[in-house]
Order: structure tokens, then sequence, then C-alpha cells
């Protein structure tokens, strides 16, 4: 009980999914007949509100990541998670096809030693499209960069010595400098990805199509995506409702006379 008063919400949210998913494994390997991690109920909490970053603020913030600013582009349009956008190789960007395939992910391990590996699940391993202004983005950059294709290991993002980046010097040197700068304070890098679930809404993607693209092992992470992404658009609806519906109480004010049905 201690533990849990101690903690945040989404913080024993996290761990529990960790530990659940350990127990599913041992399940899996007959190491125990039946996971533990069943029927508990979780701690709720309010959520932290979201902003959904538009393209304005989208530009002024990759503008303040200076070299680092098409990591806000391919995180936002693409959907990437931080460690899978750090992980990206030359190798993995087909340009000429316009194709990104995620294959690689940077990691923290023990002690905050960098890890290089796999993508957490099956569903992580992708090839995404990508659209033309997004293509040509990169090709500058690669260019900026001087690398080629024929630098397939080379990173596309690569740390000042050139090796992988370290997320904690990442975000002090880079991130954090540049969401003040553009005036964004509270924004997560992981905001981006919301950000691109909103856009996918806003596009009538379907579930699963959009389940692909995020890299979700399951549908329910993907819906629940969705439902903070419906949430975050919910004011816009209803003030595209109130513009369809009721255009002269928005004009002449809640007094108005409604108009003759009969007219």
């Amino acid at each position: 009980t201690m533990w849990l008063t101690e903690r945040k919400p989404s913080s024993v949210s996290r761990d529990y999914r960790t530990l659940a998913a350990i127990c599913r494994f041992a399940v899996d390997q007959d190491l125990i007949v039946r996971s533990p991690c069943r029927g508990i109920k979780l701690p709720t909490g309010a959520r932290r509100s979201i902003h959904v970053i538009d393209a304005n603020e989208l530009a002024r913030l990759a503008k303040a990541m200076g070299e680092y600013g098409p990591m806000a582009y391919v995180a936002a349009v693409l959907g990437l998670r931080w460690g899978e956008v750090a992980g990206l190789k030359v190798g993995a960007l087909d340009l000429e096809n316009r194709t990104l395939t995620v294959s690689e992910q940077i990691t923290r391990g023990k002690g905050g030693q960098i890890v290089v590996g796999l993508p957490k699940s099956d569903a992580g391993r992708r090839t995404l499209s990508m659209p033309t202004a997004l293509a040509e983005l990169l090709a500058a950059h690669l260019e900026a960069k001087g690398l080629s294709p024929a630098d397939g290991d080379a990173y596309v993002f690569p740390s000042t010595s050139g090796g992988p980046l370290h997320y904690a010097n990442w975000y002090h040197r880079v991130w954090a400098p540049a969401v003040e700068a553009a005036g964004l304070d509270g924004i997560t890098f992981h905001d981006l990805r919301r950000a691109n679930a909103t856009g996918l809404v806003a596009a009538g993607i379907d579930v699963k199509t959009a389940q692909t693209r995020l890299g979700h092992s399951s549908s329910r992470l993907t819906l629940d995506f969705y439902a903070q992404a419906v949430a975050a658009r919910d004011r816009d609806a209803a003030d595209a409702l109130g513009a369809t519906f009721m255009p002269h109480k928005g004009k002449r004010g809640l007094a108005a006379t409604p108009a003759d049905p009969d007219a």
C-alpha cells in the first residue's frame, strides 16, 4: 500500500505492464502455470493535459533544434518513438521510394548505458511510407552530413562523436533549449508521436492501419492513443458544429432569436 501511495498512478501502471509482460513470458516458457497479473485494479489519476502541436509550432521547434530538427518531423509525421528515431541508420532509408524501415532502436540500459537493439516487439519492426516533403528533408539532411546510401551503417542522427545519441545528453543539449526557444514549455518528444495519432484521426485513418504505422503490438494501445487524440480534437469539433448549426448565435450573442423553422 505504501509503495502505491508513494508513486504516481502512471508510474505504477507502467511498472505493472512490465511485470505483466514478464509473467506472460514465464507462462509461455512453462515456468509458471498462470500469471498472477490477473484482475488487478490499477490506481487512477488525472491525465496530463496534452497540447497537440500544430504545423507552425512544429516548424519553430524543428528550427530551434538545429541540425537535429528533422528528428521532430520524423516523430510527428511518422509517429516514431525517440529510441526509434535515434536508432535510424542510413541503410533504413529508401528515399527514392519514400520508405523508412524501423529495425533498430536505442534504449537506456542499467546505469544509463546506451543499448542498441531490436524494437521491443515484432510489430515495432515495420516499413513506413513517407510523404515527399519528409523524404526531401531527410535527403537534404544526409547531404549536409556528407552521407550517402553507401554509408548504410552510419546513424542518420549521430552524436557529436558520430556514434549513437545518449538521451540524457541530447535532452539537455538539444531538446530542452529548443522547447524553451520555441515557446512550447512542457512539450515532450513523445507528444510528437501523440500529435501523429491526432493527425491519423483527423485524416480518417482506420485503427488497423494506425496500429501498423505506430508499431503497436495490440490494438488496445492504438485505441488508447486514438481516444487521447479524439479528446484533444473535441474542442475543434464543438466549434465546427457550433459554426454549422448555430451561426447566428455566434455572431449575435446567446440571446439571439432562433430562425423560424418554417421559413
